[in-house]
C-alpha cells in the first residue's frame, strides 16, 4: 500500500510556513495545546465567517491570533465591535486573570476560490443540504480551475455518500498535481460534513504554480 503525507507538512521550511510561529521549550507543549484549543474555539463559534486559517504568534507577554476570512465583516462587525467581542471573550476562555497582551487582526482572503480551506467549507455546506455530491463536486472543481493561478487541482469525498449503507470515496481532479515536487505550491485542506446518516469527509488539493527561490545576482570581483 502507497504510504500517504500530508502535502503541508512535506513543504513546511521549503514553501509552507508554520501556523504557530514561536518558540518555547520549557512550556512548549502548554503552549501547542493552547494554539490547537484557540483555533478550535474560533472556528467553531465564527463558523459563519467562512475562517481558512488561524496563525499565532507569541513574544514575552503578548500574543497576536491572525484570523484568515473571507468574510471579515462577520468577524469585525459594526465600527469594529466584533473584534472588541472576541477578544474579550478569548482572553476570560484562555487567559483568566493573567496580564497578556491579546491581539486579533484580520485578514480578507479576495480570491476564496483559490483556498482549499474554504473550498473544501463550501463542498461540505452543501452536502449537509443534502444536494447530489457528483454535481456538488463536478460544479465546485469547475469554478476552481476558473481561476488563473489555479493550474490543477483535486476533491475528494468518502463516507456513507447519499445515505448508501456502505461507505466508499468519489473523487474529481482537473489538471496537474504534482505532489512529489517539493517547490510546488500545493495547498490542502480537511473538513468533515455532518450528516443525518454520519460524516463525510472532505479533502481539497489546489495546485497554484512551482515556487522559485529568488538569487541574489552575483558581482564580478574586480
Amino acid at each position: 500500500m502507497g504510504q500517504k503525507v500530508h502535502p503541508i507538512g512535506f513543504r513546511l521550511g521549503v514553501t509552507a510556513g508554520w501556523k504557530s510561529r514561536w518558540f518555547d521549550e520549557k512550556n512548549f507543549q502548554q503552549k501547542l495545546r493552547e494554539d490547537v484549543e484557540i483555533r478550535g474555539f474560533v472556528e467553531k463559534k465564527w463558523k459563519a465567517a467562512a475562517i481558512a486559517d488561524v496563525h499565532i504568534e507569541r513574544s514575552a507577554n503578548t500574543i497576536r491570533v491572525i484570523i484568515s476570512t473571507s468574510r471579515p465583516g462577520v468577524l469585525i462587525g459594526r465600527g469594529g465591535t466584533g473584534i472588541e467581542d472576541l477578544t474579550r471573550v478569548m482572553k476570560a476562555r484562555f487567559f483568566p486573570g493573567k496580564k497578556m497582551d491579546l491581539k486579533v487582526d484580520v485578514q480578507e482572503i479576495k480570491s476564496p476560490d483559490e483556498n482549499a480551506m474554504l473550498v473544501g467549507q463550501q463542498v461540505a455546506e452543501q452536502i449537509e443540504r443534502r444536494m447530489p455530491f457528483r454535481r456538488i463536486l463536478k460544479g465546485t472543481i469547475e469554478k476552481v480551475m476558473t481561476s488563473r493561478s489555479v493550474e490543477g487541482a483535486k476533491i475528494e469525498i468518502s463516507g456513507r455518500l447519499g445515505g448508501a449503507e456502505m461507505s466508499r470515496r468519489e473523487w474529481v481532479s482537473r489538471g496537474k498535481i504534482p505532489l512529489h515536487t517539493l517547490r510546488a505550491d500545493i495547498d490542502f485542506a480537511q473538513t468533515v460534513a455532518r450528516t443525518t446518516y454520519g460524516t463525510i469527509g472532505v479533502k481539497v488539493w489546489i495546485f497554484k504554480g512551482e515556487k522559485f527561490e529568488e538569487r541574489e545576482p552575483k558581482t564580478e570581483e574586480k
